[in-house]
């Protein structure tokens, strides 16, 4: 409470007191600014008309000091004029009282501030709480990032090769995720210098949960472990020869089948490429078709459809055959590819 009057500060600190605050008395401008400094109020009743310093230039003053919560000031004052209260208020005055004060109209104003300062504060400790967790979710949204960051390292790790060379055959594989990490697989196996086996797997689903499975299923055609990929046999001579693209197919989906812990399916197309005959066996697992490719430029889609592996236990898979020449090419992709839109908004589609 801030007044010249002496009388006025001991009737009104009186009240205050009695009404159940803790009061701190100025009587003058300059004193209340250094309690202000040091122990900030959270209310202020001040006297307009003061010497030295007015009640306009100390709300000014007490407006100018930094503060976590809401002060709430009331102006005593003989004036009432509209352009004295506007004045009060771009300066930061909240409310006025006319003297002479009535008691009761001065509790009641002051009840007043103390529900804005209440709803003030109440607002500052939820904006404080929003801050902190959303600064919380920032550091583990940070985390998971660098995790992905990782894991996209090591999914496309599991495609060491980029191209590779048979003889006069080249292999080429691309493994682009639209995110930091995702469902689709590439490879190629080889076990002699006769033969090469080769696949595309788009996992359904997007994000972590389909990259965990490609993981998987690079697991079980895994080239560097022949013992343990699904795709080779062991030969008398302890050597290994690959299975046929349909035998492949078959085996995915009953180890997936088996597997009860996976709710996952995948597409996928798997075939295997004489090398010297040019003779490419081929199965369909509900994958996009084939684009053979044509050294003339002519080009056919390949395929007849088939069903995912791992949706149905008792799915068969047939093969179907074609033969590369010289300067053909065989295109394998998956709908991430066909789904790629155009500088013009258009999808490229099949």
């Amino acid at each position: 409470m801030v007044d010249d009057s002496r009388i006025q500060r001991k009737i009104l600190s009186a009240s205050l007191v009695r009404w159940g605050f803790v009061v701190d008395v100025a009587s003058s401008g300059a004193e209340a600014l250094e309690i202000c400094y040091m122990n900030p109020p959270d209310l202020v009743v001040c006297e307009w008309m003061m010497p030295n310093m007015n009640g306009l230039a100390f709300c000014r003053a007490f407006r100018a000091i930094p503060r976590e919560n809401y002060g709430y000031f009331i102006l005593v004052s003989s004036r009432s004029e509209k352009v004295e209260v506007m004045q009060g208020l771009e300066i930061g005055v909240d409310d006025f009282l006319t003297k002479p004060m009535n008691a009761s109209e001065l509790h009641v104003r002051i009840k007043a501030g103390q529900r804005i300062i209440d709803m003030h504060r109440s607002l500052t400790e939820q904006n404080t709480l929003v801050t902190d967790t959303l600064e919380e979710l920032r550091t583990v949204y940070d985390a998971i990032d660098q995790d992905l960051l990782q894991a996209r390292k090591i999914q496309q790790a599991l495609v060491p090769d980029r191209q590779r060379d048979f003889g006069t055959s080249r292999v080429s594989l691309l493994l682009q995720p639209c995110g930091h990490v995702g469902g689709d697989l590439v490879g190629v196996l080889n076990c002699d210098q006769d033969h090469v086996g080769f696949y595309c797997i788009d996992v359904s689903g997007h994000g972590i949960t389909s990259a965990l499975m490609t993981a998987q299923v690079g697991g079980y055609l895994n080239n560097e472990f022949p013992d343990y990929n699904i795709a080779m046999r062991a030969r008398a001579d302890g050597g290994f020869d690959l299975r046929p693209p349909h035998e492949v197919a078959y085996l995915l989906n009953q180890r997936l089948a088996r597997d009860s812990g996976v709710i996952e399916y995948f597409t996928m197309i798997y075939g295997t490429a004489d090398l010297h005959s040019g003779e490419v066996n081929l199965v369909q697992a509900g994958h996009p078709h084939p684009l053979l490719i044509r050294a003339n430029g002519d080009m056919d889609f390949l395929g007849v459809g088939g069903l995912p592996i791992g949706l149905l236990e008792d799915a068969t898979y047939s093969i179907f055959k074609t033969h590369l020449k010289t300067g053909d090419r065989l295109l394998l992709y998956s709908d991430g590819f066909t789904e790629c839109k155009t500088k013009h908004g258009d999808m490229l589609n099949e």
